[in-house]
């Protein structure tokens, strides 16, 4: 499959919101942790409090890893600050629309800080239209995708 072709297909598999899991490792010690998940403008993006432990790991160690439903996303985490500041509070109408209960229920505006999971390494489990199984590969860096059938 090709690069482009390949990524389309996974941001297509993700829509535009998700609840994802998330895992953080700091000195051998792994966490995973569900995070309301945005997808925007090819972006995985999510909000949350500076001072929680997952956010503590992936700032010291920002090699993470998020999961939904057979699509794995292997990244670094980005931290943009905090989301009150972020200049056109884009991300902040986002989540409002997606996630209005959790947008209301936390409006912690001096800690929740914006993370954006950046791609490196997806795998994605699939079937075909004759239902037989695959993973397809995607090498953010290496720009290459790869189709493997799994029996």
């Amino acid at each position: 499959m090709e690069f482009q072709a390949a990524v389309k297909h996974f941001y297509q598999k993700l829509g535009r919101k998700k609840i994802m899991a998330l895992a953080t490792s700091l000195n051998d010690h792994v966490m995973v942790r569900n995070v309301s998940v945005i997808i925007h403008e090819g972006k995985i993006l999510f909000k949350t409090d500076k001072n929680f432990r997952k956010t503590k790991q992936l700032l010291e160690n920002p090699q993470v890893a998020v999961c939904y439903w057979g699509v794995q996303i292997e990244g670094i985490a980005i931290n943009h600050g905090l989301v009150a500041d972020q200049p056109d509070q884009s991300f902040q109408e986002l989540y409002q629309k997606y996630w209005e209960k959790s947008y209301n229920a936390y409006p912690h505006k001096d800690s929740e800080i914006l993370i954006e999971v950046v791609p490196k390494l997806v795998e994605i489990w699939d079937q075909d239209q004759d239902d037989m199984g695959f993973q397809l590969f995607i090498d953010f860096d290496q720009e290459k995708a790869e189709i493997e059938n799994y029996d």
